[in-house]
């Protein structure tokens, strides 16, 4: 069985779909990979052909246990060149999903299993995602919330953000909000939170709060 490009991009998107706590269906695969509906329904009819993906009687879409390893390479893949243009080629931190994205396809086991000596297993990638499937549930468990649930002058600090949006990690990375930056709510209203940051005072729109996650400042968290 031959797993192109394309497969690969179907099988990582539904893990990450599920990811970001979503119920996988044939909309989801449309509106996160920007394809039209016909073009999703062949792609489902050939992913369920070889045994990579189930889809229950109302339509929701799963991976197996095949789909499911190959989704996992793919995120590991992408996770260590995200970390390899961060931190041996110095690119911008926002720059580095859309650059990876096209890497993940070309990259050798070779160069990959070298990307792990050197890097090591683990360890959040430049936008502070855990490597593999990392559910909002699984957030909460360890005490991390939306910023837009935060209280009115709780302090911070930026634990991680949705990286699939290029415009989203630019105008964060404008307002000083990357992983790492500690930050106090100073005023919260209907559509947004205003937050200090390093002494600024910046305002995030709902929408976008709603894609970073924080954790409660203490004494050990660390910029």
């Amino acid at each position: 069985m031959k797993i192109t490009i394309s497969k690969e991009n179907y099988l990582k998107t539904i893990a990450e779909a599920e990811s970001e706590g979503e119920t996988v269906i044939a909309a989801t695969l449309a509106r996160w990979l920007k394809v039209s509906a016909p073009a999703v329904t062949m792609a489902i009819r050939r992913l369920k052909r070889d045994d990579l993906i189930r889809v229950a009687r109302e339509g929701q879409i799963t991976l197996t246990r095949s789909g499911r390893a190959i989704a996992n390479r793919l995120l590991n893949r992408h996770h260590l060149i995200e970390r390899m243009l961060t931190e041996i080629f110095g690119m911008e931190w926002y720059k580095v999903h859309d650059e990876a994205e096209q890497l993940e396809h070309a990259v050798s086991a070779d160069f990959e299993n070298k990307l792990r000596e050197r890097l090591g297993d683990g360890g959040a990638c430049p936008h502070g995602n855990r490597v593999g499937v990392d559910t909002p549930d699984d957030r909460r468990r360890r005490g991390l919330k939306p910023l837009d649930e935060a209280e009115l002058e709780e302090r911070l600090a930026v634990a991680s953000v949705f990286e699939r949006d290029r415009h989203l990690l630019e105008h964060l990375d404008r307002l000083n909000l990357r992983p790492g930056a500690a930050i106090c709510i100073t005023a919260r209203s209907r559509k947004a939170i205003t937050v200090d940051v390093d002494g600024r005072s910046v305002q995030i729109g709902r929408p976008a709060a709603e894609r970073v996650w924080v954790r409660p400042m203490t004494s050990s968290t660390s910029r």
